[in-house]
């Protein structure tokens, strides 16, 4: 294993490389597809804001883009915090609408799907429904999910972005008021180790300089 240092801003071209080739294949298969994309991290690693990084080179390159942040896919409060506000088990078990994300996105993005998406399903500050309307992501399109735990639980992800940081980086970075969110995020990297198995892993320790974890095969 090799770990490459790289500038914020390269770590956006060369990923912007990497899924405009894979779009690139999807687009030329039969029938043509879309790519389907996960980028993982705790709020401190701001998957939310790499993701959103990719929109516009992506488009540069002729690739119609949507991305959709699990925060608007979350479980009506009701469900979600029924175990209390600062359930660490509940946030990592359940606060996801894991069913919702691949009934309005994933699957309508996958092979013969309608590529009809849905942007958000939940409005969590509000409590209630979105009421956002559906988008059409063409043939050769990328969607973008960008949010905590996303890995590991059958997510049907083309391809899969981690991004990951040490435990003392995590208490560090993580704001005071989401320090209960800790013992969840420790349960993640026991229970499912996506740095173990993620397409492209990167290290955030410092956001101003990231570094890329490299397979002696990929190296």
């Amino acid at each position: 294993m090799r770990i490459r240092p790289i500038s914020p801003e390269r770590l956006v071209t060369e990923l912007t490389d990497r899924l405009a080739e894979r779009a690139a294949h999807a687009d030329a298969a039969t029938p043509p597809g879309r790519l389907r994309v996960g980028v993982d991290g705790p709020a401190a690693a701001a998957p939310d804001e790499l993701a959103a990084a990719l929109v516009d080179p992506l488009r540069e390159r002729g690739r119609p883009v949507l991305h959709v942040r699990a925060a608007d896919f979350l479980r009506p409060a009701s469900v979600r915090l029924e175990l209390g506000r600062t359930n660490p088990d509940a946030y990592y078990e359940g606060w996801l609408d894991e069913a919702g994300l691949r009934r309005e996105v994933l699957d309508p993005a996958g092979p013969g799907g309608s590529g009809r998406l849905l942007p958000s399903l939940w409005d969590a500050t509000a409590d209630r429904a979105s009421r956002a309307a559906y988008v059409p992501l063409p043939p050769g399109g990328v969607v973008l999910v960008s949010g905590p735990l996303l890995l590991g639980g059958g997510l049907p992800f083309d391809l899969t972005v981690h991004l990951e940081l040490s435990p003392a980086a995590l208490r560090r970075r993580t704001d005071p008021g989401d320090s209960w969110t800790l013992p969840a995020f420790e349960r993640y990297a026991t229970e499912v180790a996506p740095a173990s198995f993620a397409d492209i892993v990167v290290r955030f320790d410092d956001p101003r300089h990231p570094a890329v974890v490299e397979s002696p095969a990929s190296g």
